[in-house]
This record gives structure tokens, sequence and C-alpha cells, in this order.
């Protein structure tokens, strides 16, 4: 799992990241909440200070919501229920509070990832992920900007990754009907543009075209 780690005090955020990426997590971590949005397109779960530098925590998870419907798991030495309802209702999916166990945390973020797993449908191919709801797509770390036409091409050929797609085919899926092969060749060289480099979307002469990297 892909973890943002949202926590100023260095002391904690090092012993986090070692005990995450011990239990097979990649983790990288912001100690700001600018620092945060930068990296929110790359997380899978996000583990939030309400405490922090420039803000706090509850209003970033609040532009984390206007963003992102990545699972948030805040992490404060805030107790009582007020805290919580604040954090919940701010947009939280879960609320734990300091001190804590290591395995409580792990346990607690495998349960957001697997619910955000049954809420939302993600197409994925290497670094390349498709959220259908969202109307959003990523490589790597970058968003992509695409026009509502080359999303729908993408959403094509990561729903086949590295089977060869006909013209006819990708009109249907695109248009849902027969479309000049000029048009075509209009929005595929706008998705490949966005894509850059090494471009995944490659043409198979006499037979169409593919997603694929090595």
């Amino acid at each position: 799992m892909r973890i943002l780690l949202v926590e100023d005090d260095p002391g904690v955020r090092e012993a986090l990241e070692l005990g995450l990426s011990l239990e097979g997590h990649e983790v990288r971590s912001a100690a700001s909440p600018r620092a945060a949005l930068e990296l929110l397109p790359w997380a899978e779960a996000v583990v939030l200070d309400v405490l922090l530098p420039e803000g706090d925590g509850f209003s970033l998870l609040k532009e984390i919501r206007a963003r992102s419907e990545v699972p948030v798991l805040m992490l404060t030495a805030l107790e009582g229920v007020e805290w919580r309802v604040k954090g919940l209702r701010a947009g939280a999916d879960d609320y734990l509070v300091k001190p804590y166990s290591l395995q409580e945390l792990l346990a607690r973020l495998e349960a957001l990832a697997r619910r955000a797993r049954r809420r939302e449908e993600v197409l994925a191919y290497k670094d390349l992920r498709l959220y259908p709801r969202r109307m959003e797509a990523f490589r790597g770390e970058r968003r992509l900007s695409l026009s509502p036409k080359a999303f729908l091409l993408l959403k094509a050929f990561l729903e086949a990754p590295e089977e060869v797609l006909s013209k006819e085919a990708l009109m249907l899926r695109v248009w849902g009907e027969p479309v000049e092969p000029a048009t075509l060749e209009v929005h595929l060289s706008v998705l490949r543009k966005a894509l850059g480099e090494p471009n995944p979307i490659q043409t198979v002469r006499g037979h169409g075209y593919r997603l694929f990297l090595p």
C-alpha cells in the first residue's frame, strides 16, 4: 500500500516510516499541508496528524476531501469524543489516539484499504491509474490532463492492457459508432502527448493499437 504520512515531528515520522516500511508498505512523508497536497495523487491511504505547522489537520483534511476520496486515518494526541467527532465530520475515515500500537494502526489502514477497494473501481497498468467514477487518471504521481475522449480512450486501453484493439473497437468504445479514422488519430495523438515518454500506446500495423510497457 502507498501510504502518505503527514507528521511534523521528525522522531514520530521516522519511527512510523520504519515500522510501516518493514511491513512491506511504501511510505512517503510530508511535514506541511502544502507538501502533503503535492503527494496526494500518489497515495492509497493517508495517516494525518492534527497538529501541523502552517495550519491544522482538520483544515488539510477538508482540502484533501475536495480533491480525493483516498482513505484518511487521523493520528493525534487530542483525546475526547468531541475531537473524534470533529475529525469524522471533516471527512476522516478513522481516528486513532496517541499513544497507539503499530499493529493496531496497520490493521486499521488495511481495513480502510479494503473498504476503499470495494467502494471505488480503479484500472491500473504499470505506472498508470484511472478512476472511472472520479474521471481522474494518473501516471505515477502526475495527474493527467485529458479531454473527455482521450480519457475514454485510455479507459479502453486499461480495460484490456497489452491486447491489440482495432480502430473499429476503439471507435465503438469511445464514440459508440464508427467515426472518421482521422478523428480517432487526432484523439490518440492528444492522449499520447498527455502520457509522455516512454509512450505506452503502440501502433500495431494492420491491426490497431495496444497499451504496452516493458
